[in-house]
């Protein structure tokens, strides 16, 4: 039995897992590369042939771990894709607005290197199109949370919440081979503990081999207070000063994150009445999606339905889908809240918001996820005083605030709290989705338990057992 680390290997993005057990070559994740130093590895030939692959295990549908799907059905893959059924919703919507808004970045740098008499990196073409990101939803298959299913006789899975996004899972794979039984854990994205909307992240008291994220393996989570407060503080001092509040914003868990504290303000009246937009359309199925699937709810969100305080649908609300729609909110004078992707900044509508606001000190950009090193989002967070937009420097004149008590990713203290439910030690953790930093440094924590870590590099594989 082996396993190769295909991603997010000392870095964030990529998720991407290569299991050789029992006569299987199973792949947990095709995550896209988001980071701008690891880019071109998007238009690499993948590292295992994908004809060869016979079953796809997919944490969640963020496209760091679904992202290159499409690319990898477009290049052999026939087998079995397996998810949970909100996965398997939200994934159609992520890989139909990818595939749109590469097509359409396609051909906007088509023209404009052929304005300025140059020629990038990569041919002017997308990925993958819609019609490869359609091809591949008939690979998908959904199974329930907590039901295990198997691959062949010798091979075992089961999801189980992982309490990051509606439908995430962890990947509890179990291996009998030579007269041993193995259990291999992929935590996918570890949750918060104690978040809206999703139920708590889920635990485990034994497993041999344990795949681990470290995103925040380096820090703990500020401790900023309920988020509705520092929300209401941005809001109210940004429409005192005349300005709008732009917030780059992931289209799945953290706009409906955002839209539930929201909820709250505007209803307890803690905020001005101002309208809210959120301009996304993938954020706007995605809220659909999360209306569908009540099964994945925690108690305080079903409470508010119950309530008739549904966090989704609050006045001065805006939904916004249309492309004119879009371009209408930049005419609007005075202060506004402009909730639009993509979160880390790399395309989306957010760009297009950023060119008209960045530069005004009346306004305000918050922040409320992780930026990934070489995106735009981490060079305005790190101060940058100029940032490259649309082909050309912008000033940096608004105001930029930072939360991260809304973030998704459990903190270094949770990741400890996840990992020590554990009776005894694994044979062997292996740290992944995290910069190099903050792996290992929760690699020197786990390790003075002295717990056996391991912080693969980008293509090492390891035996197991």
């Amino acid at each position: 039995m082996k396993i190769k680390f295909l991603g997010a290997a000392r870095q964030v993005t990529g998720s991407c897992y290569l299991l050789e057990a029992a006569g299987l070559n199973i792949l947990v994740d095709c995550g896209m590369y988001q980071e701008r130093k690891f880019l071109d590895r998007n238009w690499d030939p993948f590292a295992v042939y994908p004809g060869s692959v016979d079953h796809v295990l997919l944490t969640h549908c963020h496209l760091d771990h679904s992202g290159l799907i499409p690319k990898f059905v477009k290049e052999g893959f026939s087998g079995k894709i397996f998810m949970t059924s909100a996965t398997r919703d939200l994934l159609e919507i992520m890989l139909l607005d990818s595939a749109k808004i590469q097509e359409e970045d396609a051909e906007y740098k088509r023209k404009r290197h052929e304005r300025e008499g140059r020629k990038g990196p990569h041919p002017e073409v997308p990925l993958y199109k819609a019609r490869d990101a359609r091809n591949s939803f008939k690979f998908c298959s959904s199974i329930d949370y907590a039901t295990p299913f198997s691959l062949n006789s010798r091979v075992s899975v089961t999801f189980h919440d992982a309490g990051h996004i509606v439908g995430s899972s962890m990947v509890e794979v179990t291996v009998k081979e030579n007269g041993d039984r193995e259990k291999i854990l992929f935590s996918g994205d570890i949750g918060q503990w104690n978040k809206p909307i999703v139920k708590n992240p889920s635990v485990f008291q034994q497993a041999d081999y344990v795949v681990m994220e470290s995103t925040y393996g380096d820090r703990e989570h500020r401790d900023e207070g309920p988020p509705e407060t520092l929300m209401s503080k941005v809001i109210n001092d940004t429409y005192s000063a005349g300005g709008k509040v732009i917030i780059p914003t992931f289209a799945v868990e953290r706009a409906q994150d955002l839209l539930f504290y929201l909820s709250k303000l505007v209803r307890k009246n803690e905020i001005p009445f101002l309208k809210i937009f959120l301009d996304s359309p993938m954020a706007v199925s995605v809220t659909d999606v999360f209306r569908k699937h009540k099964e994945c709810y925690d108690k305080q969100t079903l409470k508010l339905i119950e309530d008739n305080e549904p966090p989704f649908e609050f006045p001065g609300l805006k939904l916004v889908r249309t492309r004119e729609q879009s371009k209408a909110i930049n005419e609007i004078k005075g202060p506004c809240v402009i909730m639009a992707g993509s979160g880390m900044c790399t395309g989306g509508r957010i760009k297009h918001h950023l060119v008209h606001n960045i530069s005004k000190p009346e306004n305000t950009v918050l922040f409320v996820g992780y930026q990934a090193s070489g995106t735009l989002g981490r060079h305005i967070v790190n101060g940058e005083k100029q940032v490259r937009i649309h082909g050309k420097y912008r000033e940096v004149r608004a105001r930029i605030e930072y939360m991260d008590s809304l973030s998704a990713h459990a903190d270094r203290k949770g990741l400890l709290k996840w990992i020590g439910n554990l009776d005894e030690p694994p044979k062997k953790i292996f740290l992944t989705h995290g910069e190099e930093a903050a792996s290992l440094s929760l690699q020197q924590v786990i390790e003075n338990k002295k717990w056996p870590v391991a912080v693969p590099e980008y293509r090492q594989d390891f035996i197991l057992g």
